[in-house]
């Protein structure tokens, strides 16, 4: 990373950083810590996949109401964190979130594996589960139902953009004197700043 004369736009920086997880990484490059508070003010923390960066705004789709969905209904107020450990960079994004549109919802819906896509059916997504036959039982109803083509999107299924407001770039260092480059958005431009360790 060049501190010194750093990208005017952090998604370019983020970008090739992606790409070398991408070629570097065994396992998901794409996941991506969420953090989000409830209505009471209490946080919490999951991993997630990163499916697309659509105009400077990650991308990420779940269940409506699974607990980070109920989370981002009543905060939009959103923390992401990649850690790529085998490149030793780390990148952490501040920002607010907004639905993806249900075209966007749809498109992606498409692309996932049937089993996938029944699975979305199937899982009441964060609540309590009695038993794991309940699952399965949905599981053999909804693969009925829908065969192993054209299933369609649930309507409590969808996607939220990040839209970032920080992006920080952590890149280790020896005797943990790391390098760290801070972009905050200021209206349609982003300003740079460096961090001690």
């Amino acid at each position: 990373m060049d501190i010194i004369k750093p990208p005017e736009d952090p998604i370019s920086l983020f970008n090739d950083w992606f790409q070398q997880a991408g070629e570097k990484e065994i396992n998901d490059p794409n996941a991506m810590t969420l953090a989000t508070v409830d209505k009471e003010g209490k946080p919490s923390v999951r991993v997630v996949l990163l499916k697309g960066i659509t105009d400077g705004n990650f991308v990420f789709f779940t269940n409506l109401e699974s607990r980070k969905g109920n989370d981002l209904k009543t905060n939009c107020h959103v923390a992401l964190c990649f850690h790529w450990k085998s490149l030793r960079l780390q990148v952490r994004v501040e920002g607010i979130v907004e639905p993806v549109s249900n075209a966007e919802a749809d498109t992606y819906f498409a692309t996932r594996p049937v089993g996938s896509q029944i699975g979305a059916w199937a899982s009441q997504q964060s609540r309590t589960l009695d038993d794991r036959s309940q699952l399965e039982e949905a599981l053999a109803a909804y693969s009925l139902k829908f065969g192993d083509e054209n299933v369609p999107r649930p309507s409590y299924w969808s996607g939220f953009r990040v839209i970032p407001q920080e992006i920080e770039f952590w890149e280790e260092q020896p005797f943990r004197l790391h390098n760290r480059l801070v972009y905050t958005r200021e209206g349609s431009t982003w300003k740079t700043k460096t961090l001690y360790p």
